[in-house]
């Protein structure tokens, strides 16, 4: 069996499969040690350790062993940047992994815990709008319609629920722009 320090680093890059395959052999006991230490306060299971560990080796490969060429022994022992690499693919690992989240249109709105509380509900003067007006707009922001069903509530064009909307909104932006300072 060879050991980390007996692997030709220039063979290693040039990508010599016998060389790649001393590696692996060397390299794999300190790489699945350092993922395994990484991840086991995560409570992850074996496949976990050996996709992260497999992707060390998939990283020191890639892009004609790009990664790897990075390794300066004057800075570092092989096996101590190979731990570092490790280290790095694991926590990587967990980044995705707490990068999974679900949509919130998904996530029940009780569950959100969101309030309208603070929210005050504008007052609007009684004749300020036509009551079909008043009606477009409780369908639409009150109980969240969309235009379409509106006008299928209605029966009505579509093109005149969009068309009520924008003069109401109109008249209401009128109105409290006279009544502000």
């Amino acid at each position: 069996m060879t050991e980390l320090g007996q692997i030709d680093l220039r063979s290693l890059t040039a990508g010599h499969k016998r060389t790649w395959d001393a590696f692996v052999q060397a390299a794999a006991p300190l790489i699945h040690a350092v993922v395994r230490r990484s991840l086991n306060s995560h409570r992850l299971g074996e496949d976990d350790v050996l996709d992260t560990a497999q992707n060390v080796f998939v990283r020191l490969c890639a892009n004609d062993f790009r990664l790897l060429k990075t390794y300066d022994p004057a800075r570092a022992g092989l096996s101590t940047w190979l731990a570092v690499v490790a280290r790095s693919a694991a926590v990587d690992f967990l980044r995705r992994r707490r990068q999974a989240t679900t949509a919130i249109d998904d996530i029940p709105e009780a569950a959100l815990a969101v309030e309208d509380r603070h929210v005050e509900k504008l007052r609007i003067p009684d004749g300020l709008l036509t009551e079909r007006q008043t009606l477009i707009l409780k369908f639409l922001y009150d109980e969240e319609r969309d235009v379409a069903e509106v006008a299928q509530l209605l029966k009505i064009d579509a093109q005149t629920v969009r068309s009520t909307h924008h003069k109401a909104l109109l008249r209401l932006r009128e109105h409290f722009r006279e009544d502000a300072p």
